[in-house]
């Protein structure tokens, strides 16, 4: 289902004038502090966008819409050209004693998205007062709060709100960052007769990383994948080494495989492709689409059965495993004298092919397709 960010007008995206609050001309209009640098980017994040606000009495004599309309389109038109586009815009026109129902933070205005088409449960509105995170209550959504941190917890304590609001404050920055947090993320836990494997991974993380398969050389090869790939990732597995490291090795590139997919997400905007490197006496070249096909070649030759705790057949059932769940091409090379430094060659130009292929291009933010599908 579709997520929906409810983001407020005056106060929010554009300041909001003292005395009469009305932005009724082109000197009036003036854009919040990171609003359209934030607006461009969470854009890019695959939420619909629908713009809502309260505007006190217009078309009345007080607040006519010919003076409206000139400013707004503006303001919109600005947006535009930085890559935004709303899909929808809500503008009720009553005064606060009119206790109208499409008044915010009432949903009377709200109906469409009500109706269950829409996930509103991973959804969120974005405003500067507590109304906006009464509508995000009403709605059965999330709120985010533009006020200073301090100021804005008291408020929301004080009303009884602050459980519907996951954020509070008064950079727009942070506010895509936040947004930005749950993207291109997945967690998958994987339990069998064999093995128990959790794995957590943020294609866009920090490099921060926690591994424990058992397996100690398994867990330095995975290891390449977080500094060379630049990702966040968990690998926890409990598996069955008393018997062999067959199903460890396995299973935790099932699972490794799928989470990429998943973190991938629409693949809007990524590279989709990519790498070879050098590692002293030895080259590695891996070659990788995330098209959505599977193919996968092999041709890494070992003369060693082993390579510290983990056997060398093992290496190619990884990959494989790994791009069946990936739904991607998977093609793999290397030669070389030294058999560690052939396979850590392998890992890194595998992490550096997985950081070319997932990277996103923020001004070409489309599927990387002729065919205009992944």
């Amino acid at each position: 289902m579709k997520r929906v960010l409810f983001i407020d007008r005056d106060g929010t995206l554009i300041k909001e004038p003292p005395v009469d609050y009305q932005v009724d001309s082109f000197e009036k209009l003036e854009f919040m502090p990171g609003a359209i640098t934030a607006m461009s980017r969470i854009a890019t994040l695959g939420y619909e966008l629908a713009m809502a606000t309260n505007q006190d009495g217009l078309g009345t004599a007080s607040f006519p819409e010919a003076t409206f309309w000139p400013a707004h389109n503006l303001m919109l038109k600005t947006f535009e050209g930085e890559g935004v586009r709303f899909d929808d815009i809500l503008i009720d026109r009553s005064m606060p004693a009119d206790n109208a129902p499409t008044r915010k933070p009432l949903t009377g205005m709200f109906g469409k998205y009500l109706g269950g088409d829409y996930d509103l449960k991973n959804s969120l509105v974005i405003g500067d007062r507590t109304t906006d995170i009464e509508l995000a209550r009403n709605l059965g959504a999330k709120g985010i709060l533009l006020q200073p941190v301090e100021a804005g917890r008291a408020i929301l304590a004080e009303r009884g709100l602050a459980e519907h609001c996951v954020l509070i404050t008064d950079d727009w920055n942070r506010v895509w960052q936040f947004l930005r947090a749950g993207e291109r993320t997945a967690e998958i836990a994987r339990k069998t007769r064999e093995t128990d494997i959790r794995v957590a991974i943020d294609l866009d993380g920090s490099g921060s990383s926690h591994i424990d398969t058992g397996l100690k050389f398994f867990d330095h090869m995975l290891e390449q994948i977080v500094h060379h790939a630049g990702v966040s990732l968990i690998v926890e597995v409990k598996g069955d080494l008393e018997v062999d490291e067959h199903h460890t090795i396995e299973d935790t590139a099932i699972v490794l495989g799928e989470a990429v997919y998943q973190a991938l997400g629409s693949k809007l905007g990524i590279e989709r492709y990519g790498f070879c490197l050098p590692m002293d006496e030895c080259r590695a070249s891996v070659l990788i689409d995330f098209g959505g096909r599977i193919d996968f070649d092999w041709n890494v030759p070992f003369r060693r059965e082993r390579i510290g705790d983990v056997p060398t057949e093992m290496f190619r059932h990884f990959f494989k495993s790994f791009a069946d769940a990936a739904r991607c091409n998977l093609h793999i090379a290397a030669e070389g004298e030294n058999e560690h430094h052939k396979i850590e060659g392998v890992f890194k130009a595998f992490s550096r092919a997985l950081r070319m292929a997932i990277a996103r291009n923020g001004f070409k933010f489309e599927l990387p397709s002729s065919k205009g599908v992944l």
